[in-house]
């Protein structure tokens, strides 16, 4: 074999390992994130064009708009305003949506697939990085999901409630996490 094709099927190979699909969607977690927080904090990126916000959240052609999504993957009814669909694929068969409006200091995040999206959503909300810009409120757990609160660190009015799996290898079936965030304007 010559040098070029064995580089060609080691690359091959690398990008289909468990570890490769896992950082892949530990990026979109993240990505989907970052993209909220810049939806909801930094109106400038979005309001006239979303060139800027693409490039804050950091995914590059991994994510992009869409038309709709499934009624699953909707916001609360009352989020349900001025809605705009961005898809972060992660890999062929698992990723997420995050939906965002351009009326309401809003975002929510859903992600499933056939691939165990647990173990990355977990390594996402234990990172330095979240914890950096995440202040945890509270836990619970309710059947095999846990749901925590989150509070920006820079913004107190921001908060974050994500709901995902308690443990690797449930919840396949269906949504594996659920991500809704809001501004509170004014008490």
């Amino acid at each position: 074999m010559k040098r070029g094709v064995i580089s060609a099927v080691l690359v091959s190979l690398a990008a289909a390992s468990p570890a490769h699909a896992q950082s892949v969607l530990e990026s979109g977690f993240a990505g989907a994130l970052r993209g909220c927080e810049e939806w909801v904090l930094n109106p400038t990126s979005w309001s006239n064009g979303a060139t800027a916000f693409v490039s804050a959240v950091g995914l590059g052609d991994k994510m992009g708009l869409v038309d709709r999504v499934e009624d699953v993957q909707l916001p609360p009814k009352p989020f349900r305003v001025a809605n705009h669909f961005w898809r972060m694929n992660s890999t062929n068969g698992a990723g997420y949506m995050l939906i965002v409006s351009d009326r309401l200091p809003i975002c929510h995040i859903t992600g499933g697939g056939d691939t165990d999206l647990q173990p990355a959503v977990s390594s996402v909300l234990a990172s330095a990085a979240f914890n950096g810009r995440w202040k945890l409120l509270k836990t619970s757990a309710i059947g095999d999901m846990v749901t925590s609160e989150f509070q920006s660190r820079t913004e107190p009015a921001f908060s974050i409630v994500i709901s995902r799996a308690d443990k690797p290898g449930e919840r396949l079936d269906r949504v594996q996490v659920i991500a809704t965030a809001q501004f509170q304007t004014g008490k």
